[in-house]
């Protein structure tokens, strides 16, 4: 009798389900804008310079503008004087990375990793009071800590729209 020989199968991958794409594509969003967020704070001088280089001219007479022209030469100046300090933004940006790459696990299985989203949720919410709080204490016009509560609000619709389609899956409603 002659042995039968059974050559490895390839393992089948099942095509990702239209909800499966829609959550993978909203969070490929949240994690690109997460990470353009990280990155941007190394070169935060240089990107200050090219923010104020570019300022509408009739814009140049206002308080946000005055705000930005504020900031970039506390940045240069300490930059300048004791450039160790921008340390802390890099560890700002490098916390954005890490992050980016903490959302991969709900990009890869987001209906076992869904507490990501949650926590996503919860880092989205703080950041209004962290911005309020601390703001008020640093002198950070409210103008400006509206724009920075803006990034919890705008990062977490994606995340939300996340968490209700893993909801609407779970309980069968595709």
């Amino acid at each position: 009798m002659t042995p039968v020989i059974s050559l490895p199968q390839q393992p089948t991958r099942a095509v990702p389900s239209r909800q499966l794409v829609v959550i993978r594509r909203w969070l490929l969003l949240f994690m690109g804008c997460l990470l353009l967020s990280g990155l941007t704070a190394f070169p935060i001088e240089t990107l200050l310079a090219f923010t104020l280089q570019q300022w509408p001219l009739g814009l140049q007479q206002s308080a946000p503008y005055e705000w930005v022209l504020k900031v970039y030469k506390a940045v240069a100046a300490t930059n300048q004087q004791y450039p160790f300090l921008a340390y802390g933004t890099d560890w700002l940006a490098f916390a954005h990375i890490l992050f980016t790459i903490l959302f991969i696990g709900a990009w890869k299985d987001p209906y076992r990793n869904r507490w990501l989203i949650d926590f996503g949720l919860i880092a989205c919410a703080a950041i209004p009071i962290l911005a309020f709080s601390a703001g008020a204490v640093r002198g950070i016009p409210l103008y400006w800590q509206l724009i920075d509560t803006s990034f919890g609000v705008i990062g977490a619709l994606p995340l939300w729209l996340v968490r209700q389609k893993i909801q609407s899956s779970a309980h069968g409603k595709q």
